[in-house]
């Protein structure tokens, strides 16, 4: 964070001075548990816990001051009460972010967002642009009216580009997102189903999204998906200079000649305009090339060479967790760990990626609820695995009460109709918890089977990957 001093963040959020005015502050933070010496603590008042609880803890890790709603011992700012119900405190790290923004003048900030593998796009977008200068890219989803602000204030006071991911949950969230970045590049990766529920149509969720590509100024960048016709459309709402990227031969950024390696992976050409450069990235599944594409174009939209973001596309890594991260357990089983959130999208691109591993023993796609997608729920569960049925999974398991909506009897009648693959499933099951879909999966798993986690967050399937996991280790021996 830039460095301010305690009676500057008073005089930006208007609130209340309690303490030395001097106070030097050099960054931020909202865990006690993750705070250094120079820090101010934001107490922030969630749904589990009072962040004014830990302002003790916080000053023995060597807090300098804090930022309250009431007031604490110690040198602090209490913020005025909030307009809305949003926690006064976030008001406050939301007008501390939009004023270090403004000293922020040298940097590129792009803006991200998109209905699924917006995280990812962050990443490989942020992994590209390192190779041009310094840049900040947080880890993990911070896409809210929390979390991007926390990315504004911890960025390196050198950093010449700013990634910022962006989420919605209705019209006007994006909008305040880029009210507080001032994003000069935008790059929206696909309009999709997530959120249906809370927003209501898919219209509502194009416009939502949309909101990114009009915040855009007439000198900047505008990155589009050519192969969703929602975003590419969004061209016409924009004075920016706009790049499109995708596997359509009318894409400005495009792969060609795709060709999937006996690990999952990928080689292609990235083509842009007369050139032609071979690459790869080294993650799972083709909807990361579209990824990869995205942050190709964004990489050219900053003046680096082709060559240059062929070169780094390589080199990518999986830096959020629980995003198709993958491990490799003894007796050759490969556990796909993609259990951060789902929708329907990402529900389908990683049941592609899971069948289309060259894999020598049998697929299992362990999944939980889907959640948001309102009325259209129970069917949208069906649909996923009816597809699950024609991709060939060997073997479905929905874990707990709310995955009874995939309607795993869809996949009986499928098979009495004749209507499955030559590689057809097993066996096909609902287990109600954790425990009993472990001990299931333990006994069917042989060597050479890939298993793949996927539910939304509020299910917690890391922490089904990880019991399975060490079942697997110990029946193995290691």
């Amino acid at each position: 964070m830039f460095n301010l001093t305690l009676g500057q963040v008073c005089e930006i959020v208007g609130g209340k001075l309690i303490g030395d005015p001097s106070i030097r502050l050099s960054g931020i933070s909202i865990d006690s548990r993750k705070t250094t010496v120079g820090d101010l603590f934001a107490a922030i008042i969630g749904e589990r816990v009072d962040g004014h609880d830990f302002v003790e803890q916080a000053a023995e890790a060597g807090v300098t001051a804090f930022l309250t709603s009431r007031e604490v011992t110690g040198d602090q700012v209490l913020v005025p009460p909030s307009p809305d119900a949003l926690d006064p405190v976030i008001h406050a790290i939301a007008k501390l972010s939009a004023h270090v923004r403004t000293l922020m003048n040298r940097a590129e900030v792009i803006g991200v967002t998109g209905s699924s593998g917006k995280t990812s796009t962050k990443d490989m977008i942020g992994q590209v642009l390192s190779h041009a200068g310094v840049t900040h890219a947080p880890a993990g989803s911070l896409n809210n009216e929390l979390g991007l602000p926390l990315t504004l204030l911890s960025a390196p006071i050198d950093a010449k580009y700013l990634v910022a991911e962006m989420g919605m949950r209705g019209l006007g969230h994006i909008t305040h997102l880029c009210n507080l970045a001032q994003p000069t590049i935008g790059v929206v990766s696909n309009v999709g189903q997530a959120h249906i529920g809370e927003v209501g149509s898919i219209e509502a969720i194009t416009k939502a999204k949309s909101e990114l590509v009009m915040a855009i100024p007439a000198t900047g960048f505008v990155v589009l998906n050519a192969d969703d016709e929602r975003v590419v459309a969004m061209r016409t709402l924009t004075e920016a200079t706009v790049l499109t990227f995708g596997f359509s031969k009318s894409a400005d950024v495009r792969a060609e000649n795709l060709q999937l390696t006996a690990s999952g992976s990928y080689n292609f050409d990235l083509v842009f305009k007369d050139e032609r450069i071979p690459t790869s990235i080294p993650i799972l599944g083709e909807h990361n090339v579209a990824n990869a594409l995205a942050a190709a174009a964004v990489g050219i939209a900053v003046g680096m060479k082709v060559k240059d973001i062929a070169s780094a596309l390589t080199t990518l890594k999986q830096m959020s967790k629980w995003r198709m991260e993958v491990k490799q357990l003894p007796g050759n089983v490969t556990i796909i760990n993609d259990a951060y959130n789902a929708n329907p999208e990402s529900m389908t691109a990683a049941l592609q990626t899971l069948t289309a591993i060259p894999a020598r023993g049998q697929t299992f796609a362990i999944l939980g609820k889907m959640h948001e997608l309102g009325d259209t729920s129970d069917a949208i569960h069906a649909q996923i695995a009816n597809l699950a049925v024609q991709l060939g999974v060997t073997h479905v398991v929905a874990v707990g009460d709310l995955a009874k909506s995939y309607s795993l009897t869809s996949l009986a009648s499928a098979a009495s109709a004749g209507d499955l693959p030559e590689r057809k499933p097993q066996e096909s099951v609902w287990l109600p918890d954790f425990d009993q879909a472990c001990d299931y999966i333990v006994k069917q798993v042989n060597s050479g089977d890939i298993l793949l986690f996927k539910a939304s967050r509020a299910e917690h399937f890391e922490v089904l990957a990880e019991q399975i996991e060490f079942a697997l280790r110990a029946k193995w021996g290691q």
